[in-house]
């Protein structure tokens, strides 16, 4: 997987935008305002933060070396998936759409109407 085709997944979901709110290579995508991927681009190797679900990140880490605590990030509830480690595109995605979700779930219900997101 490259970098292209990880943004424009990530940009395709309804009320995403991306900036560099931190410095001038770390990409991040917001919904609604909220973050929701942190991808550094000034990285040898290709890798993504996204947000999860506590039981899930131990689990996920578990089974795969190449998902582990995020740098900077509440190790609790954020992973950081070394994607040119062998990672499934499959899970990949999938745990992007997770992401999205859990913090799409976590905006008040008229900050979701706002975006078009209810």
């Amino acid at each position: 997987m490259h970098i292209e085709a990880l943004r424009d997944y990530c940009i395709s979901k309804a009320a995403v935008t991306e900036e560099f709110p931190f410095d001038e290579v770390t990409l991040v995508f917001k919904v609604a305002g909220k973050m929701f991927a942190l991808v550094p681009t000034d990285k040898p190797d290709l890798r993504i933060s996204l947000k999860c679900e506590p039981d899930r990140a131990i689990s996920l880490r578990e089974h795969y070396p190449a998902i582990i605590p995020a740098y900077h990030m509440n190790k609790q509830h954020w992973n950081a998936l070394m994607i040119d480690q062998g990672l499934p595109d499959k899970l990949v995605y999938e745990l992007i759409d997770l992401s999205y979700m859990l913090v799409v779930q976590s905006l008040p219900k008229k900050r979701r109407e706002e975006a078009g997101l209810d």
